[in-house]
């Protein structure tokens, strides 16, 4: 989405034949503050299109309604199974239910776009590392184009070796000494809160998140702590043992393939939960975003993908808060990796990859035995 402005919701007409849940048929941008004095460019990534969804669903309709040949928008067409039942509703879960294929009744959608299938649809570009905004930040801080990550243990007490591929080198009791690393201009973490719920991952109490070395990180910049809604208070209470101060909060609204709002009911006790929380916090004095540019939109509106995962709009608002300076990712995963001027830490990586040569000179000093 387009950070210069704020996001319009509209919601679909009541058309026959055409599901009414709520769909975000467009995303339309409004100036928030007067224009700034152009300054050289110093974006993550490259602004992108809008993508228009036609309000009118399929195609059949949209001719129907039109009396035209279709618009250029995107369309869907439905996906008929044996098993399916047309007056069961659309599956919430659509292109992410695990039984599309076999036994759920409900209507599953499909994409009916001839430009995406030819790939005239524009898509997002690659996150890239501006060098010219790296070379104004101070060397300690500064980012190389080259991704790195390490796969490690972050949990303060496991009673082996951090690195799940040394596990033979038994050495420390305790997770990744984090002063390793360095110091960072963003930090981005996604901790594996402990919610009460069975959940495909280790996780961590409160008490443990507390004893992680955040402290040694940073002593000017941003961190971006995801939460959930149990854990939107002891987020906070964390930003400030860490020596944070809570600045701002970005909203992501979760939609799916259809663009509609996610509504599965498999989160929240009296409501159900359709956005996630990014509480931002500050410390010392660092810069503030790009310079004569507006700052973010607060608001993110992006697709529901694998379990856990968070919208890729979060990696150009982080870089975009200080361009040119290190950045780290905690708890990171596999699909996390390959981000230019980031390191990623982990216990579901594939192996590790450190380019920086000052990085890897203290990961060895600190692990000779970890095979770097």
């Amino acid at each position: 989405m387009a950070r210069e402005g704020i996001v319009t919701l509209k919601r679909a007409m009541d058309l026959p034949g055409v599901p009414n849940s709520g769909a975000l048929l467009e995303t339309s941008t409004f100036p928030t503050s007067p224009p700034l004095p152009s300054s050289p460019p110093s974006r993550s990534v490259a602004p992108v299109p809008l993508t228009r969804y036609c309000a009118h669903v399929t195609k059949e309709a949209c001719r129907a309604a039109r009396g035209t040949p279709v618009c250029g928008d995107v369309h869907f067409r439905k996906i008929h199974h044996p098993w399916t039942s047309h007056q069961a509703g659309d599956c919430h879960f659509l292109q992410l239910c695990r039984f599309s294929n076999s036994t759920c009744r409900y209507q599953h959608w499909e994409l009916d776009d001839t430009l995406a299938e030819q790939g005239k649809r524009p898509t997002a570009p690659p996150l890239r590392l501006c060098a010219e905004a790296a070379h104004k930040v101070p060397e300690r801080l500064r980012a190389i184009p080259e991704p790195q990550w390490i796969c490690c243990d972050l949990r303060p007490k496991t009673f082996e070796s951090p690195f799940a591929f040394a596990d033979q080198h038994p050495q420390t009791s305790t997770g990744f000494d984090l002063s390793t690393l360095g110091q960072f201009g963003v930090i981005c973490m996604d901790p594996p809160w402990a919610i009460g719920i069975d959940v495909p991952y280790d996780t961590l109490t409160d008490h443990d998140l507390r004893e992680l070395a955040i402290q040694a990180l940073q002593d000017d910049g941003y961190l971006l702590l995801w939460v959930t809604g149990r854990a939107m208070e002891s987020g906070r209470r964390l930003m400030t043992h860490w020596g944070y101060k809570r600045c701002s909060e970005i909203v992501w609204v979760k939609v799916n393939m259809m663009q509609n709002v996610i509504r599965t009911g498999r989160t929240g006790h009296f409501l159900n939960h359709t956005k996630e929380h990014c509480l931002v916090g500050v410390k010392g004095k660092p810069p503030r975003g790009v310079t004569g540019k507006p700052p973010d939109c607060d608001v993110i509106v992006s697709e529901l993908r694998e379990s856990s995962r968070k919208p890729d709009e979060i990696y150009g608002i982080a870089n975009r808060l200080w361009p040119g300076a290190r950045c780290l990712e905690l708890f990171a995963r596999q699909h996390n990796v390959g981000k230019p001027g980031w390191v990623a830490l982990g216990n579901q990586l594939e192996g590790s990859e450190i380019k920086d040569p000052r990085l890897l000179e203290r990961v060895r000093e600190r692990y000779p035995h970890a095979g770097f």
